[in-house]
């Protein structure tokens, strides 16, 4: 039986081609008011408690049994009085491949793995990763409550962001940003440049390989000399 006081929200997106899909979904910081739902054979399943949407960085996932659409419940919480609560979230559909490791669940958003990437994971990493950038690392802080890291990012150059989490200071002039990964990576303040790659979740940058940059320029120019490079990396 739904829930009374409830407002059923359905993500149709164009999943057609994939059989199994992830839906993650990451309170905002002010959730309150509701629990979050979904609807499994005409069944309700929670998925985020009014509790646990309080609770920095929460994010919860689950898989999507049918890829045409997706249906969530917000129930209402009881309340004593009638004051204006807000349950915002945000969420993302990820295919079951970049889900893969046995922390996805508990931490989700993550695609780092805590070791240095192969050459052809490199490669791959600059032609599809959301940013690519060339930078030093200014400082690394470490979160024990939520698990993870930041490492902040002194940045010589953008090769690609897909939003502007990397941007310019105004009193220095210094490019900069934060790229967050598992606490458990160990991640330490190490000298010289890097290459930064990953991807963006919720609108927040997660390492993939980050190679010294000098590394990174005999493993490319390797490549593109035998015709194995598998895509063009505009390096100037």
């Amino acid at each position: 039986m739904y829930p009374a006081r409830a407002l059923r929200v359905v993500l149709e997106p164009n999943l057609s081609s994939a059989q199994h899909t992830t839906v993650c979904i990451k309170p905002a910081s002010d959730f309150q008011g509701a629990s979050i739902y979904v609807e499994r054979a005409g069944q309700l399943h929670l998925v985020v408690s009014e509790a646990e949407g309080a609770r920095p960085h929460h994010v919860s996932c689950f898989s999507a049994h049918t890829p045409q659409r997706v249906a969530l419940f917000l129930q209402a919480s009881p309340q004593r009085d009638i004051s204006r609560r807000t349950a915002g979230f945000q969420y993302e559909l990820l295919s079951n491949q970049s889900t893969a490791g046995p922390d996805f669940k508990k931490m989700a958003v993550v695609e780092a793995m805590c070791r240095p990437c192969d050459n052809v994971e490199l490669l791959m990493a600059i032609c599809s990763s959301d940013f690519v950038v060339k930078g030093s690392i200014r400082n690394v802080s470490h979160d024990s409550q939520n698990h993870m890291s930041q490492v902040d990012v002194s940045v010589q150059k953008v090769y690609r962001q897909k939003n502007r989490i990397f941007q310019q200071d105004e009193a220095s002039g210094e490019w900069r940003g934060p790229i967050r990964t598992l606490l458990r990576c160990k991640v330490k303040k190490g000298g010289g440049d890097f290459l930064f790659t990953g991807n963006e979740h919720f609108g927040e940058a997660w390492l993939g390989c980050a190679p010294r940059f000098k590394d990174f320029m005999l493993i490319y120019g390797a490549a593109r000399e035998r015709g194995a490079n598998p895509c063009e990396f505009q390096l100037n």
